[in-house]
């Protein structure tokens, strides 16, 4: 029997892109609730433990208390209020070598889950601003696809895909990584976390272009689509001379971006940037580089291995896994009397 673990982000959904564009407020009540009917699921399925990051919030406290049907461990995990409580919960969920992991957040949360664990098995449920890489999914179904796999009844390379991420190597600096884009800015300042000045791109490697989401990936894939299936990434060069695109740059927020250069980049083909800049990573800037500073992004298929939980519970009603054996009918009929 394998453990479910499951991350939900008090910080997801909250961010200034609420003051600034459309974006919706996801707060923690709403978490605790998906987390407690994922748990239904869950243990519908036959999955009986789960570990999960025990937040300075309690959501997920919250939810568990009324599951004493389910062997429940909180995990000794940072309470920074930062990232890295995600990449500490990833790192300690990895030790204990959960089946599959439930996370609550969007790209940033996922990308900050994929530092601490970057080819965990992983079911992404969308609650963030930036919702590319998690999925709009009912908790309740998401809990049983995680049952299943994590009780033995489905074996996670039936229904998971090795998701694509981007490696940084920075140099005379550490390395880092993102799940969806990498960018650089022309800013000189971290600041507000959230990309919102489209003048001051300078370029750009993605995983996957999307005409149909928000953000940096949005401006690639209505100029070249790139799906998560693709073996390579694209690369955009912002600036005059090339196209104009009117695109989704935050919920609720359309800007003109001119972009002057864009291709597909194969796996493994070092794209190099220089500062001065900021980096940003799934929609939030997170680093500077320096003026000089020298830094190579390459695409690689080593991410999460994600669930497809329409295909896992598909699977389940093929071979008849929720089904309740049919009562005996062998019993005789009585006979009249006489």
């Amino acid at each position: 029997m394998g453990v479910i673990g499951i991350v939900a982000n008090p910080a997801s959904g909250k961010d200034v892109r609420r003051l600034v564009a459309r974006a919706s407020v996801f707060d923690n009540q709403e978490k605790q609730a998906i987390v407690s009917r994922a748990l239904v699921g869950a243990h519908a399925a036959g999955a009986r433990k789960v570990a999960w990051l025990d937040d300075a919030h309690g959501i997920v406290a919250g939810a568990v208390k009324d599951h004493d049907d389910l062997e429940c461990t909180a995990l000794d995990a940072t309470r920074t209020a930062t990232p890295l409580d995600t990449i500490t919960a990833a790192r300690a969920l990895k030790d204990i070598d959960c089946a599959v992991v439930i996370t609550l957040g969007g790209d940033g949360t996922n990308r900050a889950f994929a530092i601490g664990w970057h080819d965990a098995p992983l079911i992404a449920l969308s609650t963030g601003t930036n919702n590319v890489f998690p999925c709009l999914l009912e908790g309740t179904v998401a809990g049983a696809a995680a049952g299943l796999i994590a009780a033995g009844r489905i074996r996670l390379d039936e229904v998971a895909r090795q998701q694509k991420l981007i490696r940084v190597e920075v140099e005379g600096e550490r390395g880092d990584l993102a799940l969806i884009d990498a960018v650089l800015s022309r800013e000189r300042f971290i600041g507000a976390r959230a990309l919102l000045a489209p003048e001051l791109l300078d370029s750009a490697l993605l995983t996957c272009a999307d005409p149909a989401a928000v953000g940096v990936t949005s401006i690639g894939g209505l100029l070249h689509s790139v799906s998560r299936d693709d073996d390579c990434g694209l690369r955009l060069v912002f600036g005059p001379g090339g196209h104009t695109v009117q695109a989704p740059i935050a919920p609720g927020l359309y800007r003109q971006v001119a972009v002057s250069d864009h291709g597909t980049v194969p796996f493994g083909e070092r794209v190099e940037i220089a500062g001065q800049g900021v980096l940003a990573f799934d929609g939030e800037r997170d680093r500077t580089l320096k003026a000089g500073q020298k830094a190579r992004m390459f695409v690689e298929c080593s991410g999460p291995h994600v669930v497809d939980v329409w295909k896992t519970l598909e699977l389940a009603a093929e071979r008849g896994l929720f089904s309740m054996a049919r009562e005996s009918q062998t019993a005789e009929a009585p006979h009249d009397a006489g």
